[in-house]
Order: C-alpha cells, then sequence, then structure tokens
C-alpha cells in the first residue's frame, strides 16, 4: 500500500516493498494475529493497540505473559531499533500510550467484577462444565430469580437459591420441572471449586461499567485496557468465559453505528484457542453470532493465537485483517496448519506463501489487510514496525503510579454487598421460621386452654363427690371411733 505514513486514516504496520497499513475504517471488521511462540506476536499487538490508541480508540487487551504493561513507558531507543524505524521510512518517537489496568484478583490492577445475573446461566454453566440436566436446573435457578426480583450478585447468592430449590424440591418441580437434589448438589459442589479457584473474587459489585473501558484522553488518545492475565491463565475456564462475558456485554448493550471512519473500541483475544476448546456447539454458534454482529456495533475483535487452525472456520472466515508471524512445520499436524494458514492469504507472484511462513525470522510476518473497497490485499512479507513503547513489563512501583493516577481510582477498589438473594432468602426463612414457632405457640396455648378447661370441670365434679364421700368416711369413723371407745372403756369399766 502507499499510504503515507503519517496518515491519521491508517494504522502502520511495517514496510515491505513499500508501507503496510491498515485503513481505520475497515478496523471493525476484525483480525487475527498468529504465530509460534517467540516469533513476535506481542510485539505486534502491542504495535496496534498503541496505533489504535494514537486514532483516539479504545482498546482491550489481556496480557497474557505480563510484558504488553510496557505499553504504559516509553521506550528507550537504540541503535538497531532506530535504524529499523528509518530503513521504512519511519521517525521513531519514543512515547507511553495512556494505560488502565485491570485485574480480577485485585492485585495488579483494578479489580473487575460482574454479577452472577449478568453473566447468566449459558456462561455460568460453561464456566462450572455442567452437564445438559446440570444447566437445566441453571436455567431454572435464574428464571425463579427473575420472576422473584431477586438479584443474584455473588456465588452466595447462587448457592442460596439452590439450597432453596433443593429444599422445596417437589414444589419447584412442579411448576418448573424435575429438580433433583443429585443434580443440585453436584451444581454446589462446582460453586465451592469455583471459589476455591479465587473467582468469588470476580462476582460481586460494583459491577464493571462498559463505559469506563471506552475512555479517551483530554487530549484525544483512546485508553489502553489492559487485564492483568499472567494469573488468571492458569483457569483458562475463567479467562476464557470471563472473555467471552466481556464480548457479549458489548455486544448486547452497545447501539447499532454501522460503518464508521474508526471503531468505538478494539478488543484483542489473547490465547484465543482456549475460548474454542471443548465448547459445546450452542456456544461456538453464539460465538460465531457475536463476531459477526458486534462489527456493527463498533467494535474489532482481534484473535492472538499459535495457530490460525486454532479458530473455527465459521469465525476464521470473518476476520478481514490477518498478520502471520512464522510457524513451524515439524509434524504432519503442523504442516498440515502451515498449509491451511498460507491457503488463507491472496497469494502473491513475489514468493511461495507456504514456503515464506516457515522461513521468516522473529519481528517478520505476512500480512494481509481490507482496502478502502473492503477487498483482501495481496500478502505481503513485512518487516514489523519497532513499538514506541516498551518493549517488556513496568516495574511494580510503575505499575502503581499508573493505578495512582486512573481516571477510575477509588471507584471499584471497595466491595459493595447490598441486599441480594442470600439475604432476601434469609430473611424470607427467618420469617417462615417465626411464623411456625408462633403458630406452634399458639397450637401450644390452645391445647393448654383445651385442657385446662377439661380439667376444670372434671375436678368440680370430682371435688363434689370427694366431699361427699370425705363425710361419710368422717361420719363412720366417727360412730366406729365411739363404738370402739366405748367397747374398751366399757370393758374396762366392767
Amino acid at each position: 500500500m502507499s499510504q503515507a505514513l503519517t496518515d491519521p486514516r491508517y494504522i502502520f504496520i511495517g514496510g515491505a516493498a513499500g508501507p503496510v497499513a491498515m485503513p481505520l475504517n475497515r478496523a471493525n471488521r476484525h483480525g487475527v494475529v498468529a504465530g509460534a511462540t517467540g516469533t513476535g506476536k506481542t510485539v505486534t499487538l502491542q504495535i496496534l493497540a498503541q496505533s489504535f490508541s494514537d486514532a483516539g480508540v479504545p482498546v482491550f487487551a489481556a496480557d497474557v505473559k505480563g510484558d504488553l504493561s510496557g505499553i504504559g513507558a516509553a521506550i528507550v531507543a537504540n541503535d538497531k531499533l532506530t535504524a529499523r524505524a528509518e530503513g521504512m521510512g519511519l521517525t521513531l518517537v519514543p512515547q507511553a500510550a495512556p494505560v488502565m489496568f485491570w485485574d480480577l484478583y485485585g492485585r495488579s490492577g483494578h479489580p473487575v467484577r460482574t454479577t452472577i445475573s449478568e453473566m447468566g446461566p449459558m456462561l455460568l454453566s460453561r464456566l462450572m462444565d455442567l452437564n445438559d440436566t446440570q444447566e437445566g436446573v441453571m436455567m431454572i435457578a435464574f428464571h425463579m430469580a427473575d420472576e422473584e426480583g431477586l438479584l443474584l450478585s455473588d456465588l452466595e447468592d447462587l448457592q442460596a437459591i439452590l439450597r432453596y430449590m433443593a429444599e422445596n424440591a417437589a414444589a419447584v418441580s412442579s411448576d418448573y420441572g424435575r429438580v433433583s437434589p443429585a443434580s443440585v448438589a453436584a451444581i454446589q459442589r462446582r460453586l465451592l471449586e469455583l471459589e476455591m479457584a479465587g473467582a468469588e473474587q470476580f462476582f460481586g459489585e460494583p459491577a464493571l461499567r462498559l463505559e469506563d473501558l471506552m475512555r479517551t484522553t483530554p487530549e484525544g488518545k483512546g485508553y489502553v485496557n489492559i487485564l492483568a492475565a499472567d494469573q488468571l491463565i492458569s483457569n483458562p475456564r475463567l479467562y476464557s468465559t470471563f472473555l467471552l462475558w466481556l464480548l457479549s456485554e458489548l455486544f448486547e448493550d452497545l447501539p447499532e453505528v454501522g460503518d464508521q471512519e474508526k471503531p468505538r473500541l478494539v478488543f484483542f483475544f489473547d490465547e484465543a484457542h482456549l475460548l474454542f476448546r471443548d465448547a459445546p456447539k450452542a456456544l461456538l454458534e453464539k460465538i460465531e453470532q457475536v463476531v459477526r454482529l458486534i462489527r456493527s456495533k463498533g467494535v474489532g475483535v482481534y484473535f492472538v493465537t499459535q495457530n490460525p487452525a486454532d479458530i473455527p472456520d465459521s469465525v476464521l472466515n470473518q476476520l478481514g485483517n490477518r498478520i502471520q508471524h512464522a510457524l513451524r512445520a515439524y509434524t504432519p499436524a503442523e504442516q498440515k496448519g502451515v498449509r491451511a494458514a498460507a491457503q488463507s492469504f491472496r497469494p502473491n507472484p513475489a514468493f511461495d506463501t507456504q514456503e515464506t511462513i516457515t522461513q521468516m525470522g522473529v519481528g517478520e510476518a505476512l500480512v494481509s489487510v481490507l482496502d478502502d473497497k473492503g477487498a483482501p490485499t495481496m500478502v505481503a512479507r513485512t518487516k514489523i514496525r519497532p513499538p514506541a513503547s516498551r518493549m517488556g513489563p513496568l516495574t511494580a512501583s510503575e505499575r502503581q503510579e499508573v493505578l495512582a493516577q486512573s481516571p477510575v481510582w477509588g471507584v471499584y477498589d471497595q466491595e459493595i454487598d447490598r441486599q441480594s438473594a442470600a439475604e432476601i432468602l434469609a430473611q424470607r426463612a427467618e420469617r417462615k421460621l417465626a411464623d411456625e414457632q408462633k403458630a406452634e405457640v399458639e397450637k401450644e396455648r390452645e391445647t393448654t386452654t383445651r385442657k385446662r378447661r377439661t380439667s376444670s370441670r372434671r375436678s368440680n365434679r370430682q371435688g363434689l363427690a370427694e366431699t361427699m364421700a370425705k363425710s361419710a368416711i368422717r361420719a363412720i369413723g366417727s360412730r366406729l371411733g365411739r363404738e370402739i371407745v366405748r367397747g374398751i372403756l366399757g370393758s374396762l369399766k366392767r
């Protein structure tokens, strides 16, 4: 492409026979950055993220290895980097990008939370790897909560409504379909596993507001939102489910805007193979739908993975902008992956695409983007431009300094525990218990009163009889007593 390097309508990626750049108005047509470990994917992601930021486009990206945080500091240019930039006709100007750090565990960034209600039963079932029957029970739990107006804020709320379902299984089964205690118990065990994995910190309030991910600076640069995922990646199901939830929330909440001069937000999904691994068909269809339609909301989605074959064809076909770093082809499976990657590009007669994929060095890539008319450009063997920000992580003190200057400092750091399902159900249970105890007391009181009345009548009847009997006994005793005395005295007298 022959666009000027400084043209604000393009993202400059690197140099081949000439500049290789991506039109901003086609950036919402999604993309993929692929390549083997150590070939330069993270630096490419960093260059794209900072270029979008410079163009006023907010970015969200997961930092799996911790290296991406360096985008928040200017690069210290050396002779090699300067020469590489000059070879592309580019003047390397060191600069940092405006950054906000996020962390599901709240350790290396602002805490990220959402409520159980917002997560929804489908994603939550996937997170816990539930079977169809258990997912059906989860659907009923959410439906009951909606009907009762119960907010499912955190895992405690979900446990509370599951206990309620187990204790009232007959009534719930009658209204919604069979709910077995065994299925409820299985879900509760999975919830316990989630808690032990630290997921309980993710569920709660204040929930993340999407508008905080779409901020720009007063100078008009887009914030680069970096999710600390170096620890999160050890729980790949939570990692992928969170990012899919965030993508779904953007899809649901953002209005239709159609094609614009530039995206409203660009979303980078690193380690993208985790999203599709073991995903059921229904979820894959959901992902395909979201990716296909979210571009009309002004959001571009870029998957970062080792091999494009990690992404299902139904999704891969929708990724118009492609940057392919080197792949290795030692095994038959790897060779098949190289062929598939080569066939996804528009051929360039100047070189053999399949052969070139295995020969490129670090910092090189095959690049094909959509042109101004939406057609894929011919693949170009490209030297990726050097970044303007640091290649490598920020120090702990540098990260804290960035956090202290964040526009959302203090907004999410204190957890809120407002009245939700657990508290409401507990209050209902207490009222029910109090009513039962009151009824029991009333019943005992009535029983005692009846006994007293019965005892009183019986006592009255018994009192009259006893009085008559005692009088008769006294009379008899008196006569007998006199007779005995007389007899004795009489004998004595005699």
